[in-house]
Parts: structure tokens; C-alpha cells; sequence
């Protein structure tokens, strides 16, 4: 039996190693939360094969959740290869949005061309607390665009990125979350012990976060 495309997804991932455990150790994501786990979707870039796979997953998730997009822009920096990849599958215009505007040149925060009014969507490598992706929404949107949607590989489900995005009112989609990549993941025996720890964090990383200070 074929697997939902969020499994599918969530199994590549695992394949190629981007997903990491450190549970003794957590990671420090650039929000201040800690994690026992991490994943590195810049990893992709360098297995053709699944990279294909993915980028027309991307790709067909945007023509049937937001078909009316006019331009592609990939949020910087990790956004970029595939809104690139996807844009070239669609045909269609690619930006992209800085963090800041550059200090030298033209200045510039948004690179490519943008008449005002287009319809864009936001391609992402990864949600977490959603502020990366919502601020290049919030920038687009001041230069005159109308942001449909926004679109990643992974979501990590959490609550403080439901709420953002809720608050903000922009529609988003992915090709797999933190639930599916849990359960792909827990397929492994060596995994297994993890469970609780993984579902732990979950529920409460800012909790989490703090009981391990």
C-alpha cells in the first residue's frame, strides 16, 4: 500500500539523515526554544532523487491549494532552492524576501521583480514558530503584493506557530508535520525509547525549554 505523501515525505527525511536526536544535549533554535530534535531540510539539495519528488509535491500543493498564484517567492535563506525548483516546475515568476534589506546596492529586502497587486505564495523549508515566514509576508504585503498562502515541507505543529498564523490570517500548507514524522520515526526499534520524551516536548516546548535551564 502506498504511503499518504506526509509519510512519504517524512520517510526521506529520515532516509537522508536530516532529522537529528540530541536529547541529552538539546538544540537552540534562533526563537530561544530548545529541542530534543532538529530537522535539516537543507539537506535535500544534495539527493537529486528525492529532491525531485519533493519539489513536485511542492509544486502540486500550490497549483491545487492556491491556484490563482502569480509569482513564487522563496523566504531567505533556506526558502530559496526550492521556490527556485518550484517556480521553474510552474513556469512562473521567483523572488525572493530577506530578513533585512541589504546595507549595500540598492538596498534592496524583496530580489526580483514585483508589479504591485500579484497574487504571491511564500515557499518555506520548514514552519516552526512561523516568525520567518509571516515577516516575509508582512514585507511583501508593504511592497504592494497579495500574499495567497504559504507553503513548506515540514511543520512542526506547534502552538505558538498555529497561533501566529491564525492571528496573522494567512493560509499554509505542508507536505509533512511533526506527527507524521513521529511516526515514521518510532517504525525504528532504536527510536522507540524516545516516545515519550518526543510527545513531552511537543505538548509544551517552551515548558520544556525551561525545565532543562
Amino acid at each position: 500500500m502506498t504511503l499518504p505523501v506526509s509519510h512519504q515525505v517524512a520517510q526521506i527525511l529520515l532516509e537522508m539523515q536530516a532529522v537529528s536526536l540530541s536529547p541529552e544535549t538539546p538544540y537552540t533554535w534562533t526563537s530561544g526554544l530548545k529541542s530534543p530534535i532538529y530537522c535539516d531540510n537543507r539537506l535535500i539539495m544534495s539527493f537529486p532523487k528525492q529532491r525531485s519528488f519533493i519539489e513536485e509535491q511542492l509544486a502540486s500543493r500550490i497549483q491545487t491549494a492556491f491556484p490563482q498564484v502569480q509569482v513564487v517567492a522563496g523566504v531567505a535563506t533556506a526558502g530559496i532552492p526550492h521556490a527556485s525548483m518550484v517556480a521553474q516546475l510552474l513556469d512562473l515568476p521567483l523572488i525572493y524576501v530577506r530578513s533585512d534589506a541589504k546595507k549595500h546596492g540598492k538596498k534592496n529586502q524583496i530580489e526580483g521583480r514585483l508589479p504591485e497587486h500579484t497574487k504571491v505564495v511564500l515557499v518555506e523549508d520548514l514552519i516552526s514558530t512561523g516568525k520567518s515566514v509571516l515577516q516575509a509576508a508582512k514585507t511583501l504585503e508593504e511592497h504592494g503584493a497579495e500574499v495567497i498562502g504559504c507553503v513548506a515541507i515540514f511543520n512542526y505543529l506547534l502552538p505558538v506557530g498555529k497561533a501566529a498564523f491564525a492571528e496573522a490570517g494567512y493560509a499554509y500548507t505542508s507536505l509533512t508535520d511533526y506527527e507524521a514524522l513521529i511516526q515514521q520515526a518510532l517504525l525504528k526499534e532504536e527510536l522507540q525509547p524516545f516516545r515519550t520524551l518526543l510527545e513531552n516536548w511537543h505538548l509544551d516546548p517552551e515548558a520544556w525549554s525551561q525545565g532543562i535551564e
